[in-house]
């Protein structure tokens, strides 16, 4: 459970660093709150920060689900490959939003199977 523990908070100083840089953005560009369009530069790094934390609303629980009824060590695993994805996923939008794909699909795909195999592992618990 401390790699789960520790994973978390990493995704968490992981969302905080998204939420400075657009931040940062909103001041450099004169984006005033609570105005969310402008510069694209702004928006790239709004965007990056509010899809990571819609993807948090499902990841965080999922990966104690999964930790809790199947493995912990694998939950935090694909917790790393989360963020992970979202590091791909936030340089390939800064650049390029057409390109956010291959990020956005790695985080995903971890999402799923912490769904999934927290789901698995509740229902084994069940029977």
């Amino acid at each position: 459970m401390e790699w789960m523990a520790i994973v978390t908070i990493a995704a968490l100083l992981q969302f905080m660093f998204f939420s400075v840089h657009a931040g940062q953005m909103r001041g450099k560009h004169g984006v005033t709150a609570p105005s969310i369009s402008g510069d694209s530069e702004f928006e790239r790094a709004f965007r990056v920060q509010q899809n990571t934390m819609e993807q948090l609303v499902v990841v965080l629980p999922a990966m104690w689900i999964f930790g809790n009824f199947f493995n912990p060590m694998y939950a935090a695993g694909l917790g790393v490959v989360f963020i992970i994805g979202r590091f791909i996923y936030r340089g390939a939008y800064l650049k390029d939003p057409a390109t956010r794909g291959t990020g956005f699909t790695v985080g995903l795909m971890a999402a799923v199977v912490l769904l999934l195999g927290g789901l698995v592992g509740a229902v084994m618990q069940l029977l």
